[in-house]
């Protein structure tokens, strides 16, 4: 089945072309390259899987309780306009609000995989060229993993929210090599790896939360190369330069924060103008979605501190944004963690299969004992 016979909004059927300048940069040292980098470019090696064999697509789900989570996560629970649904429309309103998060994660990959690729071609260190290759193809294993839930689990789909397609352009388009790992690994990875673990820890479902915890072990490398190379290359920048940067987080962040309201989730389910106006003056008020935002950016304010981005300018836009206490998590713990759930999955799903297996041994066993 086609991906635009389950789009809700008509996508472009047009590719969406990014106009990228910049310098592909080639290297004639092979031999020097930082022990950290290298290490990091090891281990993108040996994490690499399949998902086709990891991850047990056997599983239901049901579209209409994707996660298996409480209604009290819907942003118009409890509301008048929540009372005045029937349960048909709240089905609808489940449904779609799980394609919508899951359309924007796989939108979200396939940025991710193109702005890797435009790391290996515009960084300048091989060891950086290296582990952005492994990248890169971590990022097409997850749009692949993505785009294959919501074609066979969820059967709807959503196009690419317009504030994440506005930084994904910015990103691609600056000529600056830096910029992608500041724009994806920094702020789209950062905000994509806090909400999948919102979301990894919360599911009470098996399926998703495979897929989750699998691409979360990823993304945690990922964020740590983001680190390793900007905090070394912006030790050397101006003051102007770093501005810049600066200048470049805050809009970035600001987007990153527009684009969890949802609205065309709430345009597409039949809601009258004065219903979706409704629906979005309970997203903005919503306790529940103000502690979500906030925990979504308990990656990207510790890190954005730790490459060395953090001007008085920086923290007051942050306190504007209720997120500047983030700014003391410890991404190290966080990190490991991700990769802690993940292998923790993978040992209870072999110990059970390997009980199945000593099961189906036992019973064949007897069955020969009985027959003889």
């Amino acid at each position: 089945m086609s991906t635009h016979e389950l789009y809700t909004i008509p996508a472009s059927l047009a590719t969406w072309d990014v106009e990228m300048s910049g310098s592909s940069r080639f290297t004639w040292e092979y031999d020097d390259g930082r022990d950290r980098m290298l290490a990091l470019y090891q281990k993108g090696k040996d994490k690499q899987w399949d998902s086709t064999k990891r991850i047990d697509w056997d599983l239901e789900v049901d579209p209409y309780n994707v996660l298996g989570i409480p209604d009290q996560t819907i942003a118009i629970y409890g509301t008048p306009l929540w009372e005045r649904m029937s349960e048909q429309t709240r089905q609808e309103v489940r449904r779609h609000s799980a394609a919508w998060q899951f359309s924007q994660f796989l939108h979200g990959e396939q940025g991710a995989m193109i702005c890797s690729a435009k790391i290996v071609e515009s960084v300048p260190d091989l060891d950086s060229k290296f582990y952005a290759a492994t990248q890169t193809m971590d990022e097409a294993r997850h749009a692949e993993t993505y785009a294959r839930f919501l074609q066979e689990k969820v059967g709807l789909a959503y196009p690419i929210n317009e504030h994440l397609k506005a930084l994904l352009d910015s990103t691609l388009s600056d000529s600056r090599w830096d910029m992608p790992y500041l724009g994806m690994q920094v702020l789209i990875e950062g905000l994509a790896l806090a909400a999948f673990g919102v979301m990894r820890d919360i599911t009470t479902k098996p399926l998703p939360k495979q897929i989750l915890a699998y691409v979360m072990q990823d993304e945690a490398r990922h964020v740590a190369f983001g680190r390793m190379a900007l905090r070394d290359y912006y030790e050397n920048l101006s003051e102007s330069e770093l501005r810049e940067r600066e200048d470049f987080v805050i809009e970035g962040c600001y987007l990153m924060r527009d684009r969890l309201r949802g609205k065309e989730t709430w345009e597409t389910i039949g809601l009258s103008k004065s219903e979706v106006d409704e629906a979005m003056e309970a997203v903005d008020k919503s306790e529940y979605l103000r502690l979500f935002r906030s925990l979504l950016f308990s990656r990207i304010v510790p890190c954005v501190k730790d490459i060395g981005l953090w001007s008085p300018r920086l923290q007051q836009a942050y306190a504007d944004m209720g997120v500047l206490e983030m700014a003391g998590q410890s991404l190290e713990a966080l990190m490991k963690q991700d990769e802690d759930i993940a292998d923790k999955l993978d040992a209870e799903r072999f110990a059970a299969e390997e009980a199945e297996r000593a099961e189906e041994v036992a019973e064949t066993i007897a069955m020969g004992g009985t027959e003889g």
